[in-house]
């Protein structure tokens, strides 16, 4: 009734139009969508041609971090990582503004260069990296190795598997804070936010 009253004396077509910007504006798009793959997509995933040495040097341009994610499809904590944490702002904004992300399918057939220059596809990639959960989140080391080693091998932190909220978004904060270079190891510095967040009262105490 308020819509009918509102564009009262306004001709079909523009009436539909109008209806339909309304609607767009109650409902925003979501920014997860679904992928021909099968796999879920954020807009603001990068997409390469995923030589890993030009993605870091990609990443280092933008004054980012570059990090892999391995899905598959029908992954259901792969859906959950992108309803519950990828959708939720905090987390988003955080990675975003410090990460360039390029999502991998773990059966997938697209090309993949390694560190090491040889060529893959993300199957094969996953298979020698030794990949076996969904999801899967490499984080690549800042500067291009310059020992030959592999992506795997050169990684300064992997995160197998799906976790909750603080947990994933701690792991990022870690890396980008370089904590894998110093003496706190990640669990103990997740533990310190976690208890901060208590003191805070943003979360409950156990």
């Amino acid at each position: 009734m308020i819509v009918r009253h509102l564009l009262h004396g306004v001709p079909a077509a523009k009436y539909v139009i109008a209806v339909l910007l309304m609607l767009s504006i109650s409902h925003p798009a979501k920014a997860e969508t679904m992928g021909e793959d099968g796999l879920h997509k954020q807009d603001w995933f990068s997409i390469t041609f995923r030589d890993i040495a030009d993605d870091i040097e990609a990443a280092n341009e933008e004054n980012k971090r570059l990090v892999m994610i391995f899905e598959q499809r029908g992954c259901i904590y792969c859906a959950r990582m992108h309803t519950d944490l990828l959708s939720d702002p905090e987390v988003s904004d955080y990675i975003k503004a410090n990460f360039k992300v390029v999502q991998y399918n773990m059966f997938g057939d697209e090309e993949v260069i390694d560190l090491d220059g040889e060529v893959l596809t993300e199957k094969t990639a996953a298979r020698k990296w030794g990949y076996v959960f969904t999801p899967t989140i490499v984080f690549l080391p800042e500067a291009l190795p310059e020992d030959g080693k592999s992506a795997a091998q050169s990684a300064v932190a992997t995160m197998p598997g799906a976790f909750g909220k603080w947990t994933f978004l701690n792991m990022f904060r870690w890396v980008n804070e370089k904590g894998y270079a110093g003496e706190e190891h990640f669990q103990k510095y997740h533990a310190r936010i976690i208890r901060q967040l208590q003191e805070e009262g943003r979360i409950g105490k156990e």
